[in-house]
């Protein structure tokens, strides 16, 4: 499994096997536990190997695969025990693992999902309403008496490998973003973790942007061209800075981020994207009020751009970061994967008056 900092030398290579069978109605009997399937990754930041504990273990199978190649195989036997939920017990990283390696054994019949938030950062428990405290009984409980909440992890394919070269995950990041990554960690190293350390490099990206030359790094960004859609329609430019650079590009399809950022503005569903061209001062002031959702009207003239699209290519020539982790430069087509049903505790009744 991955170490908290990882630099991919390409994208994974999912190895072509046999998908799970259809899906089929799953008879248990009343008082009946469950089958569950737990990937366990002991180098999540939380994980303290207490999280095995659960009152229903003849259902429960665990594996703790200690490199991503075992993935596939702990997987593959879940599959063939027909699991009725699989936990993913990590962070953002180790929940893009599970369903890059997933996605050619379960194919379009995933079992249910729940992710316990043991990471560094957990921008997807996050969005799904999951407590920092969530254990491995409370997700089975939650699988008949919780709710259910479907996201389309973003699916990104190496144009220059082929469809088997791609991975799954939720958070896409360029330009800034990636030094944004950098200086994650060192608030890690100073104990801030999920919104905290969101909060901790936004702030310092947003001081950046205003106070540094557009030679500086974070400023300057990277050189990368987007296109939209099927057709490959070549994303707008406002004229601010260099066209062939921009400063920063973030894309998910999580409805909620940590810190309460609210960059696409007024969208709130589908694959969003925000990119920021290599804007004046001027408009560097405006950016608190665009990353949580305050900036009204006329952000695209000032170089801030926020859409929603079925999918996009990216060719860069800089690294970017996928849910924490680097990956190289180069041509990439970003769409949705299959809908996911993630189990959440049950939302409070809504009171009325």
């Amino acid at each position: 499994m991955a170490t908290p900092i990882y630099e991919f030398a390409q994208l994974p290579h999912v190895a072509t096997r046999a998908p799970a069978p259809p899906a089929r109605a799953k008879e248990r009997s009343p008082g009946e536990a469950p089958r569950v399937g737990v990937i366990y990754n002991p180098r999540s930041h939380r994980n303290q190997g207490a999280d095995f504990d659960c009152g229903v273990c003849p259902q429960v199978h665990i594996a703790t695969p200690d490199k991503r190649d075992a993935l596939p195989e702990a997987l593959s036997e879940f599959a063939k025990d027909d699991i009725d939920l699989l936990v993913i017990n990590g962070g953002d990283g180790t929940v893009r693992d599970v369903l890059t390696c997933g996605s050619s054994i379960f194919g379009d019949n995933w079992p249910a999902i729940a992710v316990l938030p043991k990471g560094k950062t957990n921008a997807l428990t996050v969005d799904l309403g999951v407590p920092s405290e969530w254990s491995l009984q409370d997700a089975i409980d939650a699988f008949d008496q919780g709710d259910r909440v479907v996201r389309r992890p973003l699916d990104i394919t190496d144009l220059d490998k082929g469809a088997s070269s791609r991975v799954l995950g939720f958070i896409l990041g360029a330009g800034a973003f990636t030094r944004a990554t950098s200086a994650g960690q060192s608030a890690h190293k100073l104990g801030a973790f999920n919104s905290a350390v969101v909060g901790v490099t936004t702030a310092w990206a947003l001081m950046q942007a205003f106070f540094a030359s557009r030679q500086n790094p974070w400023r300057r960004g990277s050189r990368m061209a987007i296109k939209l859609g099927r057709a490959g329609s070549p994303m707008a430019h406002s004229g601010a800075g260099d066209p062939e650079y921009r400063q920063l590009m973030l894309a998910t399809t999580l409805e909620r981020l940590p810190a309460g950022l609210k960059p696409f503005g007024r969208l709130r569903t589908g694959l969003r994207m925000v990119v920021l061209d290599q804007v004046d001062r001027r408009t560097a002031v405006m950016l608190p009020l665009a990353a949580f959702g305050k900036l009204d009207s006329g952000a695209r003239e000032r170089g801030i751009h926020q859409l929603s699209v079925p999918e996009f290519t990216l060719a860069i020539e800089d690294s970017f970061i996928f849910d924490g982790e680097a990956f190289p430069k180069g041509r990439y087509r970003v769409g949705q994967g299959p809908a996911l049903q993630f189990v959440t505790p049950k939302a409070p009744a809504k009171v009325t008056s």
